[in-house]
């Protein structure tokens, strides 16, 4: 969802400083953002928030990236997702999902800024 033009996105990692400097880069190229930093918190977010695109770490205690993603596709079922790792392959990442029945983009930790740029572009041109 976009409000004035600015797409929202939600940044979820349960490493505070990970999430907040992922959201400060995107606020600074224009995207209204909102941290949390648990599944938890972000689907609570997500309620009030209704972002356009998630980007989330797929481990955290808890609630994991995986479920976090599939529980706000179902509740706001246009919002782009963006699962971030660093401990898994990216083509296990998409067996998972994709044997649950969800296509998620994917992108390797430690996050390039500038690769996240491009991806979240290309994700925001595509219906």
């Amino acid at each position: 969802m976009e409000v004035a033009g600015k797409a929202k996105v939600l940044v979820v990692d349960d490493e505070q400083t990970i999430a907040n400097s992922l959201s400060w880069i995107l606020e600074k190229e224009g995207y209204e953002t909102r941290a949390a930093y648990s599944g938890e918190e972000a689907v609570e977010v997500a309620q009030a928030f209704a972002p356009g695109v998630l980007i989330c770490d797929f481990f955290m205690q808890g609630m994991t990236g995986l479920e976090a993603a599939m529980h706000l596709r179902n509740q706001h079922p246009f919002c782009k997702v963006l699962l971030v790792t660093g401990h898994i392959s990216i083509a296990e990442l998409s067996q998972q999902a994709a044997a649950k029945g969800y296509d998620f983009d994917y992108l390797a930790k430690p996050v390039n800024p500038r690769v996240l740029l491009d991806l979240l572009r290309k994700l925001l041109r595509n219906p």
